[in-house]
């Protein structure tokens, strides 16, 4: 039986809070010595201070069951690499508060082109928001919350 891209037993998609730029530039760094990458496409997903009703957003808490998101997540990157030739696809979203300006969902594609890179992540993204199942809330300035349809 092929081994699936994604059969990785406990490996979890999620990190507590927001991801840092440290993490991100580690993950980038790791990929300097693979020579058959000739592109790299990032999304990084920014939590906004939206108004609503004359209040600002001051952070999203994001709820998910992890074990349920985590098998979703896999899907998705086995979609992905049966549809474009990767090289790499790394995918990483918060679980839990992040203030405004702060990272939310990080994701890293890589392959030989610019093409595949830049297709993948689109439908990447697109996937995550309408297939995972991942809950937010935002919080106001005022303490306030409102839970996001």
């Amino acid at each position: 039986m092929k081994k699936k891209v994604n059969d990785m037993p406990g490996k979890s998609y999620f990190i507590q809070g927001s991801i840092k730029p440290q993490f991100i530039a580690e993950q980038i760094t790791k990929h300097n010595t693979k020579y058959n990458i000739g592109a790299h496409s990032i999304f990084l997903g920014q939590v906004r201070a939206d108004e609503i009703d004359n209040k600002k957003v001051a952070e999203i808490e994001y709820f998910t069951y992890e074990d349920m998101a985590n098998k979703e997540i896999a899907k998705v990157r086995e979609s992905a690499f049966a549809k474009w030739p990767l090289s790499c696809l790394h995918i990483y979203h918060s679980n839990g508060p992040v203030k405004t300006g702060e990272i939310s969902l990080f994701v890293f594609v890589s392959a030989g082109h610019r093409t595949e890179c830049l297709e993948a992540v689109h439908q990447i993204v697109e996937d995550i928001k309408h297939k995972v199942p991942i809950w937010k809330k935002e919080i106001m300035e005022d303490g306030s919350a409102y839970w996001v349809k």
